[in-house]
């Protein structure tokens, strides 16, 4: 199998809003497909990379928020590539089902009454549809790692775990002031939204102790593997909340 190359393509400025290219002589993987009309952000790093759409083996969509899937239809026609994605984020896919939020904190509480969170995008359904307990290989698609259901995010959160030590984690943590934004980007934080902080923390620290060394994420990052760590030990200390329909009983904010 071919080195492993990992790409950010920058969907918003400042590392706010990230999709990801695995890169290998075998082709590529798309991680999260942005915004709706990101395309020719794709395509301008496809380009400096000496890739095109044609290149593109996978899209793998590790959420339903509109950050990650909104611009995959368009990707799937561009490129002809398959979209693989969770079942239980099927529903927000296809936009049969209105999208739900569970706000972490102040920052997140602001999000969502801004446009963004709630931007439509064109549904769909993906090629390849996982279901709990699936792990998908990625050797049939020119990389040598897998894919696995983790929830916690959303109902349908997945993240890629490569041979190489990376993992690409959708939502699962953040970093910086502003998401991403202005500073701290080496400092884990929680995304604006998040269903499940225990389950989120299992994962993390479930992917530290397989051997995950960078942590790549849609806001901010990358991250080492200790202040994954860190951020994973500190989620497990708060309060289970319940979230249902965007309404939450809120856990304790982190210090």
């Amino acid at each position: 199998m071919s080195a492993t190359t990992i790409v950010r393509i920058p969907i918003f400025p400042f590392n706010m809003v990230n999709a990801h290219l695995i890169k290998t002589d075998e082709g590529c993987i798309l991680v999260d497909a942005g915004t709706p009309g990101s395309q020719r952000k794709f395509e301008r790093v496809l380009r400096q990379n000496n890739l095109s759409f044609d290149d593109i083996k996978l899209i793998i969509v590790t959420h339903a928020h509109t950050d990650h899937a909104g611009g995959a239809a368009r990707l799937r026609e561009l490129s002809g590539a398959p979209i693989m994605a969770h079942e239980d984020d099927a529903g927000y896919y296809s936009r049969k089902e209105p999208m739900t939020f569970c706000p972490t904190g102040p920052v997140g509480k602001l999000f969502f009454k801004t446009p963004l969170p709630h931007e439509s995008y064109e549904g769909f359904v993906p090629d390849i549809m996982m279901r709990n307990g699936d792990i998908v290989d990625l050797r049939d698609f020119g990389a040598e790692g897998v894919v696995r259901h983790t929830g916690g995010h959303t109902p349908g959160s997945i993240a890629v775990e490569l041979s190489s030590q990376d993992a690409l984690v959708g939502d699962l943590v953040a970093s910086g002031i502003l998401i991403g934004g202005i500073a701290f980007n080496g400092h884990a934080i929680r995304p604006p939204f998040e269903d499940d902080p225990q389950k989120v923390s299992r994962e993390l620290q479930r992917l530290v102790e397989s051997g995950a060394k960078r942590f790549y994420m849609g806001h901010g990052g990358p991250l080492g593997a200790s202040e994954v760590l860190r951020h994973a030990q500190s989620l497990s200390r708060i309060l289970p909340h319940s979230c249902a329909s965007g309404q939450c009983d809120h856990a304790r904010p982190l210090c």
